[in-house]
């Protein structure tokens, strides 16, 4: 991206509807992605979000401190690194610059788990905010440290917060089975777009983040996991 703002030209293509991604090898050129099914996650009950009775209970017992934009260097760098999942990311150097420099114009944001009395950062997750879409880019969590569903807890409560601040579209990439459990659904790319068309013209500010333990935590009524 060397001779133009690379922050512009992210902006209008998530505005059109792409994405970027590069080779995991991290060799490859930057491809931009506009699929032909598109994952989102509704943001309200009615509309299909709920939260696995197994995480629900987990979360009414708050074992996180869940914050926004504390680190967001930190967290991209947690997502840049090789997990069993993904052994292989495209999260590199120049991406990671891209992106914080994304989040020093306000238009990139983090939410991050932190764990025990030295506020370790155990999970989290970053995107791109642009009017009232968010695209949620990636997440990592560290099980091994006391993380087990830090990743999950911040996608619960980021929700919660583009639903207060009166966001209307949470787009995912991809429909994957474990974004299923809180309701991700897959929708053609020109619904999309014309739900994309919609949240851009949305005036939704990141405003203050709270993690409210008053907002009880809800999992589905029928039996699951």
């Amino acid at each position: 991206m060397s001779g133009i703002d690379a922050v512009a030209l992210l902006v209008a293509a998530y505005g059109r509807g792409y994405f970027p991604m590069g080779d995991t090898s991290r060799r490859g050129p930057l491809a931009w992605l506009s699929p032909p099914m598109r994952g989102v996650i509704p943001l309200t009950e009615a509309e299909g979000f709920h939260v696995p009775r197994r995480l629900a209970k987990r979360l009414r017992a708050s074992p996180f401190e869940i914050v926004s934009d504390e680190d967001f260097g930190a967290v991209i760098r947690g997502c840049a690194q090789p997990r069993v999942d993904e052994p292989e990311t495209w999260i590199d150097d120049s991406i990671v610059a891209l992106y914080e420099e994304m989040a020093r114009r306000g238009l990139a944001h983090s939410v991050e788990a932190r764990l025990g009395p030295e506020r370790r950062l155990v999970g989290g997750l970053y995107g791109v905010h642009l009017g009232g879409a968010f695209f949620a880019e990636s997440k990592f969590s560290r099980p091994e440290e006391g993380g087990t569903d830090a990743s999950k807890a911040c996608l619960v409560h980021l929700v919660r917060h583009l639903r207060r601040q009166g966001f209307v579209l949470l787009d995912v990439q991809f429909w994957t089975p474990h974004l299923s459990q809180f309701g991700c659904e897959e929708i053609p790319r020109a619904e999309y777009l014309s739900r994309l068309e919609r949240a851009l013209a949305v005036e939704a500010s990141w405003g203050r983040f709270e993690a409210r333990a008053e907002e009880r935590i809800r999992g589905p009524r029928s039996a699951g996991r």
